[in-house]
Formats: structure tokens, C-alpha cells, sequence
């Protein structure tokens, strides 16, 4: 019988591993050559790397792809927040700071990045630390205008202002029926979505202590909103290049944000597409597409 014998270092698809960083366990996911260009792929709420899977299969046999969960997500540590009695702080200055350590650790410091929603702050945080890092960024739906704010965005606005009187009003977002509504609400196409992204999204927002870590990460969202300036100042003087794959029917960060990005980023690449907040969800071969376009007309 014919013995077949498999060379790791040639495979290509995911892998799912963990690292030390800073005390904290972080779960992240890897696929494709280490010598190809390097995509590091950041998520949203309520979600973790588990998102970007199927666009990881999709990309794997011609880019490197890093997906890690944040702390207090998907598979990494969640010690306790600091408001819940614990002495981890849940701010987007110090997840920023664990993302940044953890590709330090990894040894990344070129790459790619696709940010989206809550990836936006902490990418754009580490962008403006290490401008030199960056060959290009993918913003699909990652907010850095006050213009983009859209409604859905209101009732997190005013829970900035009455942190008291707003948390029940918050704490629905984090109900199954507003997990499902992120993934529905806009989509052309509704039962092109799989019930499996909001129920994994679910899974993970029930787990114990994580209602009140995103509660935090919530509130603190208004000093992304106070940085604004500073990351389009970032984008103004290092032009990188910039893709635009943007829900148009987005109720939390709106098209008027995405075309926001044209003032300070004439070239930038603006597609709007007929979907909502989780563009994924309906148009993965459109951004599998433009992703290969986009990685290959930028790297050197």
C-alpha cells in the first residue's frame, strides 16, 4: 500500500493556534504562504476571527492571512473587566495595545489590513503608532468620520452622554434578536445569510462576563470618535492606498462615511454594495475579488 505523507509547510489552508502576549492567551487564525503579502484581518462586534473564515479559505493559497480574537473574544483570554471587579481595562487604547504586541510577537511589521466595524479603531491606532507598517488598508464598513455615525450608532451616543439611564437600552444590543438584526438588517438578499454567523456572534456574547466587557468597549467608543481627526490627519499626509468595499444599506456606519474617506483619500477605492453592515455575509466573491485586485496592484 502506497504511504502519503503531508509537508506542513506547504499547506495552505487555516490553522488555528494560540500565543502568549502580555499574560493573555490570544486565539488567532493563519493561512497561506508565509512568503506572500500579509493581510492582517481585524474584526467587529459582536463577532471574533470566526467572521473572516470563509474569506480565509477563499485567499489562502496566494496571500498570508492573520486573524486574531481580541481579548475578551471568540477563543482569547476574557479576564475580568475592571468595571465587574477585575483589573483588565476594556478600552480600545489598551486592545490596541495587545493587537499591536501580538503582531510585534509574531514578528509582522508589513502587511495588509481589513478592518471593519470595531477593527477600525484599534487598526487605525496601531496605523497611526506605525505608519511604516502599513502597504495598504481594506475598510469595509470600519467608521473614522463623525459623518458616518448612523443611526443605529445614536443610542450608543447617548449612552456616552447618561451612561446610567442608557445601559438597558445598550444591553439589548447584545440579545440574540440584535445579533440576528445586524447580520438581516440591509441584506438584498436574506436567506443568502447563513443563521451561523449570529448564532457563533451569540455563542460568544453569552458567555460569562462578556456582557459587561462589551458594555465597556461601547462606551468607550466615543474616544475613537475624539481620534477621528487624527487618523484622517494620518491619512492625509501617508496617502495609503485604500479600499472601499462598503455596505451601502448600513445602519450603523453609514455610505456618508464611506464616501467621507474620498475628501482626505482622493484615490481611494469606493464599491458600494447592496447589503448591510456584515458585507461578507452576502458579497464574499465581490470582496475575494477586489482583494486580489487591490493586494496585487500594491505590492512591490
Amino acid at each position: 500500500m502506497a504511504e502519503f505523507t503531508t509537508d506542513t509547510d506547504q499547506l495552505t489552508g487555516v490553522r488555528h493556534r494560540t500565543i502568549s502576549v502580555d499574560g493573555l492567551e490570544i486565539f488567532y487564525r493563519e493561512a497561506g504562504p508565509a512568503d506572500a503579502p500579509t493581510l492582517v484581518l481585524l474584526h467587529g462586534f459582536p463577532a471574533a476571527s470566526h467572521q473572516y473564515a470563509h474569506l480565509m479559505d477563499r485567499l489562502s493559497d496566494r496571500v498570508h492571512l492573520i486573524a486574531p480574537d481580541y481579548p475578551g473574544f471568540g477563543y482569547s483570554s476574557a479576564p475580568t473587566s475592571s468595571s465587574g471587579g477585575g483589573d483588565f481595562v476594556y478600552s480600545f487604547d489598551h486592545v490596541a495595545d495587545v493587537i499591536e504586541a501580538f503582531l510585534v510577537t509574531l514578528g509582522i511589521d508589513e502587511f495588509f489590513m481589513y478592518v471593519f466595524d470595531f477593527g477600525a479603531p484599534i487598526g487605525y491606532r496601531i496605523a497611526a503608532r506605525h505608519p511604516n507598517w502599513i502597504q495598504g488598508v481594506i475598510a469595509q464598513n470600519g467608521n473614522a468620520y463623525e459623518s458616518g455615525l448612523g443611526p443605529n450608532m445614536q443610542p450608543v451616543v447617548q449612552y456616552w452622554i447618561n451612561q446610567e439611564e442608557m445601559e438597558p437600552v445598550i444591553r439589548g444590543a447584545l440579545t440574540a434578536e440584535a445579533t440576528r438584526s445586524q447580520h438581516l438588517e440591509g441584506a438584498a438578499h436574506p436567506d443568502f445569510v447563513d443563521p451561523d454567523a449570529w448564532t457563533l456572534d451569540q455563542h460568544w456574547l453569552d458567555q460569562a462576563g462578556r456582557d459587561q466587557i462589551m458594555l465597556d468597549l461601547l462606551y468607550d467608543y466615543q474616544s475613537n470618535v475624539a481620534l477621528y481627526p487624527a487618523w484622517q490627519a494620518w491619512m492625509r499626509k501617508h496617502q495609503p492606498p485604500m479600499l472601499l468595499p462598503w455596505g451601502r444599506n448600513d445602519q450603523f456606519f453609514s455610505e456618508s462615511g464611506a464616501r467621507a474617506y474620498l475628501d482626505d483619500l482622493p484615490s481611494a477605492e469606493l464599491h458600494l454594495l447592496n447589503t448591510g453592515h456584515f458585507v461578507l455575509d452576502e458579497e464574499l466573491d465581490t470582496v475575494v475579488h477586489l482583494i486580489d485586485d487591490f493586494i496585487g496592484r500594491h505590492t512591490e
